[in-house]
């Protein structure tokens, strides 16, 4: 090994360091005079005299000596000096600079799991990791929402005073951690929080489902009612002569229709019916609700009825179709109404005057949807139509389906249609162009719903498929395939899948978030 030269200390006279005998015990760095002790007695004066020594030399003197005590060293001494030398090598550079540039850093991570390992990495990480900017930041670009029962908790809270020492402030690093997992299950995991099979073989004709209750209508005359958060029976509501064909609840009430030709009114807490309405001559087959105060039922008699729930009584008679109603939409003061008679209409619920006339289609309308700015029908003659809803002009034909287009959602500018073709198209409503094609189901698609993530479609063929909404890639099966899908309905945690599985109706709720018991 290379022995650098001694340097030229003047407190150690040169010869000492070349007079030095190889192999021979250590030499004495001072020589030794007959009135001190030895050194080895006196350690702390020895490395007072070398400190002060060394801090008397440059730059390049220092290295020299250490060069020389290094290359004196065994190799116990030197990983002593490695191990002792490493830790002062290191650098936290976040921990140097301001802490509003390190959080700006720390903002440029978008994978979680390198957030969740640099939190790791040090007491002074694990602070600046529990920063809500950083979380707030990753929610936004996961489009991770808060809901609105904490948002109105919160500014129910404006000042740190009035916090409900019960209700813990909101936290987005909390947020973030239970949405990430809820969407990692929907991906791979999730649960079967219940299952009900039904005694008979009752086919399943409606569903609904919100943050309180599912409510299931049945052609065998009864209305089920479960809890949306255990999935556990609650109630059935009973009164129908005829199969239940249409139903809605808003807050506890519960308007249904059927083949009865009724429509009831119900106060799902206790259980009891609160109006029969009577009017139509044939049996009810769409029904929707503007609020809890009014609804609107179409029959199979062509007709519409504007309903107050409340007192019981019809306020309008909406007549125009020349055949079966088939599929109502509300939005605001206005109902479209979809028809038999291949043309929909546009009703004022206020005055009961239709507006508009939309006509194009060749063959049956079986659905619709609305959103107060643009209608979308679909229809028996494959294609779906786009049409203004304040002047009630055709503005675009969707044609790709080769059969009957009877499921479809519409949020935003994005459409999705289900079809007896047995395919699924998101299309983009600014362009009238189809975005994504998916060949889902081998039969009908009897069912479908999107949000923002995902799609989730039942079919004829007994699968119930995840999609991903984007891309338009299959996921995966969220449950064992069944003889066929009659209904599904899910929400930000949890699904719930109507379906005949060996001559049975059978419910499943699936469970997607972890922290719920």
């Amino acid at each position: 090994m290379h022995r650098f030269p001694p340097p030229q200390i003047p407190w150690v006279s040169t010869t000492t360091f070349h007079s030095l005998p190889t192999p021979a015990p250590s030499p004495q760095l001072f020589p030794q005079s007959p009135e001190r002790c030895p050194i080895a007695s006196q350690p702390d004066d020895f490395t007072r005299i070398v400190r002060m020594g060394f801090q008397n030399m440059d730059n390049l003197q220092r290295q020299q000596l250490l060069a020389e005590l290094l290359n004196s060293c065994n190799t116990e001494q030197l990983v002593f000096v490695s191990n002792y030398i490493s830790p002062r090598l290191k650098r936290d550079f976040l921990k140097d600079l301001p802490i509003e540039i390190s959080l700006h850093i720390l903002s440029f991570i978008n994978d979680p799991k390198t957030l969740s390992r640099a939190s790791s990495v040090s007491k002074f990480w694990h602070s600046l990791l529990k920063d809500d900017f950083t979380w707030k930041n990753l929610c936004v670009r996961y489009h991770f929402r808060r809901r609105s029962s904490i948002s109105k908790l919160l500014q129910s809270s404006s000042t740190p005073d009035s916090i409900n020492p019960c209700c813990p402030r909101f936290s987005y690093k909390d947020h973030f951690r239970r949405r990430y997992v809820v969407e990692t299950n929907w991906k791979y995991g999730g649960r079967t929080l219940v299952t009900h099979i039904s005694p008979d073989s009752g086919v399943v004709t409606s569903l609904q489902m919100c943050n309180k209750y599912i409510v299931v209508g049945m052609d065998n005359k009864k209305i089920h009612i479960f809890g949306a958060s255990d999935g556990k029976y609650v109630k059935t509501l009973t009164g129908h002569e005829g199969g239940v064909w249409a139903l809605q609840y808003f807050d506890e009430i519960l308007v249904s229709g059927g083949c009865d030709r009724d429509v009831r009114v119900w106060d799902i807490k206790t259980g009891q019916c609160n109006h029969v309405l009577r009017g139509h001559t044939s049996t009810v087959r769409s029904l929707k609700m503007k609020d809890n105060k009014i609804a609107v039922s179409g029959s199979r008699d062509t007709s519409l009825r504007v309903w107050d729930i409340k007192e019981g009584r019809m306020l309008h008679l909406l007549i125009g179709h020349q055949a079966s109603v088939r599929c109502i939409e509300i939005c605001g003061d206005l109902v479209v109404s979809g028809s038999y008679d291949c043309t929909a209409r546009v009703w004022d619920m206020v005055t009961g005057n239709c507006r508009y006339v939309l006509q194009g289609h060749f063959s049956q309308i079986y659905s619709i949807a609305f959103d107060g700015e643009k209608i979308v029908t679909g229809s028996l003659d494959s294609t779906a139509r786009v049409w203004s809803a304040h002047t009630g002009q055709c503005i675009g034909v969707l044609q790709g389906h080769t059969s009957l287009v009877g499921q479809m959602q519409l949020h935003g500018s994005t459409l999705v249609t289900g079809g007896s073709d047995g395919g699924i198209r998101i299309w983009d409503l600014e362009t009238n162009q189809c975005t994504q094609r998916m060949a889902a189901h081998d039969n009908s698609v009897t069912c479908l719903q999107f949000d923002d993530k995902r799609i989730v479609s039942g079919g004829n063929d007994g699968h119930v498929k995840l999609w991903d909404v984007k891309t338009g890639n299959f996921i995966r099966e969220l449950t064992a395939q069944g003889n066929a899908v009659w209904r599904l309905a899910f929400n930000d945690t949890k699904a719930v899948i109507l379906l005949q599985r060996e001559t049975k109706t059978v419910m499943e709720v699936l469970d997607f978030d972890d922290a719920n018991p």
